[in-house]
């Protein structure tokens, strides 16, 4: 039974890292300078609220080692860059969803996963930015709060309204095929609180839509 449950978590996690690569592969929109926004985030992060921190972890660097080595312009260092940026909102997230699997645990997750990588990716952009820009530290500290600032702020709530979207059907989904079991989490939300969160994930998503839309010079 044991080895049986170790094979489907198996299964998932390299379909979700799949997954994840297709989407950084074919999804990715230019925001400023040379960041981009990709998906995979969301699905890594998934792949951490099934089964936990440690999950996304590994997910998150097998992707970022395939992204290095096929369409990444920036080498090691951007392998780097993309491991901490995803393991600071995945990681973070799956591991405060751990504690307390339930509705509010998922948002507070992905909040504190939002936060933790905001902050994080200032500090490492500040930090590295200046090697693959060719540029002295100076240069990239006025661009911090004009563009990085504001590019991760606008990429965790993209990751986040996402997941939440995502979550419920994808998982649902994975139980029907038979590949996962139910969590066993009895603080399953109401219909109503499924509701409200779906409205609220919808206005976030479309906020960062629109807000991408300014910022590309589109609207």
């Amino acid at each position: 039974m044991d080895r049986n449950r170790s094979v489907k978590k198996l299964v998932i996690l390299s379909m979700l890292g799949a997954i994840a690569y297709v989407l950084m592969v074919t999804i990715r929109v230019p925001v400023v300078l040379f960041l981009k926004y990709e998906p995979k985030d969301v699905i890594i992060a998934i792949g951490g609220f099934l089964y936990g921190p440690l999950a996304s972890a590994l997910v998150s660097l097998l992707v970022s080692l395939l992204e290095m080595v096929t369409v990444s312009e920036t080498g090691p260092i951007g392998c780097l860059m993309n491991f901490i940026s995803t393991c600071s909102f995945a990681c973070t997230a799956a591991f405060i969803y751990k504690k307390k699997r339930s509705l509010s645990g998922a948002i507070w997750g992905l909040l504190a996963g939002s936060v933790s990588m905001i902050g994080l990716m200032l500090l490492w952009n500040w930090l590295v930015t200046p090697l693959y820009m060719g540029i002295p530290r100076s240069g990239v500290e006025p661009l911090l709060l004009p563009a990085f600032l504001p590019f991760n702020a606008l990429k965790a709530g993209l990751n986040t309204a996402f997941t939440l979207l995502l979550y419920k059907p994808l998982v649902t989904a994975l139980r029907r095929s038979g590949l996962v079991s139910g969590t066993g989490n009895s603080h399953a939300p109401t219909k109503g609180s499924r509701l409200g969160l779906f409205l609220c994930a919808a206005a976030l998503l479309a906020t960062c839509i629109l807000l991408l839309l300014v910022w590309r010079g589109v609207l």
